[in-house]
């Protein structure tokens, strides 16, 4: 009788293993699936998504003209700079300016200026997209809220804003539009 109880002892220790790890691999099923609908809520909404890029048709664009596109909620200037703006932003010696950037370093194509129209003194937006704005001391853009001056490169040149205007993430998908964002 001892060999026959000693068998039913094992056969009951391989079952109970079984039904433990039966019942742990059902629970752990069961809270991916209760959890799932939760962690899927924390992903970003359809509309915000759409919202995280922004495509711009910059064939109409003429060379002097700029428009102003709104990506995630904020403004952003393109401008179609003239040679002599080009010109004007590259001549700047980077030594003297306040935030020390290089035109080349804050544009892809150098006819092309792209950056979000945003004072960074205290979030105002500048003047100087149209024609008639004042664009202050640099033919840039101007903030008058605080006095703030840009030249035709968005750098801050005079004024209390302490850093340039920002220049958002874009590319060239053909050679007249751009993707921002």
């Amino acid at each position: 009788m001892t060999a026959k109880n000693t068998t039913s002892e094992a056969d009951g220790e391989t079952r109970r293993d079984f039904l433990y790890l039966t019942a742990g691999a059902l629970g752990a099923v069961g809270t991916g699936i209760f959890s799932w609908p939760f962690i899927d809520s924390l992903n970003p909404a359809a509309d915000t998504l759409a919202l995280s890029t922004t495509d711009v048709d910059l064939g109409p664009v003429q060379e002097g003209q700029a428009i102003t596109v709104v990506w995630q909620g904020k403004p952003v200037f393109i401008r179609h700079r003239t040679s002599a703006e080009i010109k004007a932003a590259e001549d700047v010696d980077v030594s003297t300016l306040r935030d020390k950037q290089a035109d080349a370093d804050r544009v892809k194509k150098p006819e092309w200026l792209v950056m979000v129209g945003i004072c960074t003194h205290l979030g105002c937006v500048p003047l100087g997209q149209k024609i008639v704005d004042p664009r202050g001391d640099f033919g840039g853009w101007f903030c008058p809220c605080h006095g703030s001056h840009y030249d035709s490169s968005g750098r801050i040149r005079k004024g209390p804003a302490p850093r340039n205007l920002g220049v958002p993430p874009y590319t060239f998908t053909s050679d007249t539009t751009i993707r921002i964002g």
